[in-house]
């Protein structure tokens, strides 16, 4: 499985950007998709993930009521809406996949997913 984010780039604080991360490949049984982040001299850190169904949704603290993810099966592709974006949000984002199916609590640890994209770089000016 490839995953291929995009959409970054630069952004005044308090706007929006979408980010985009397509899955290739052998895709069939994919189940959940989830964002990551890292900033300058932090560690990856959990943002959102997604399962297959769509039902339910997991969001970091952070940026809660800012971001919204959400997924398109038939297109392979999850998405990230992030709007009211501050300086903290500087990071680059990867997207991770997993077929595995874990509780709630699991699927917010980078090391249970299965495969990563390269990232893309968001960058928030104040």
């Amino acid at each position: 499985v490839q995953l291929q984010a995009s959409g970054g780039g630069l952004v005044q604080a308090g706007g929006s950007l979408r980010l985009s991360c397509a899955a290739s490949g052998r895709t069939l049984g994919i189940n959940v998709r989830g964002w990551f982040r890292q900033a300058p001299g932090k560690e990856r850190e959990f943002v959102a993930a997604i399962r297959r169904s769509g039902s339910t949704l997991y969001y970091a603290d952070s940026v809660k009521g800012r971001f919204t993810i959400s997924r398109d099966n038939a297109r392979n592709t999850v998405y990230q809406q992030m709007n009211s974006l501050n300086a903290e949000d500087t990071a680059i984002y990867y997207c991770a996949a997993t077929r595995a199916n874990p509780f709630d609590n699991v699927l917010r640890t980078s090391a249970f997913y299965d495969y990563w994209g390269q990232g893309t770089l968001v960058t928030v000016s104040s």
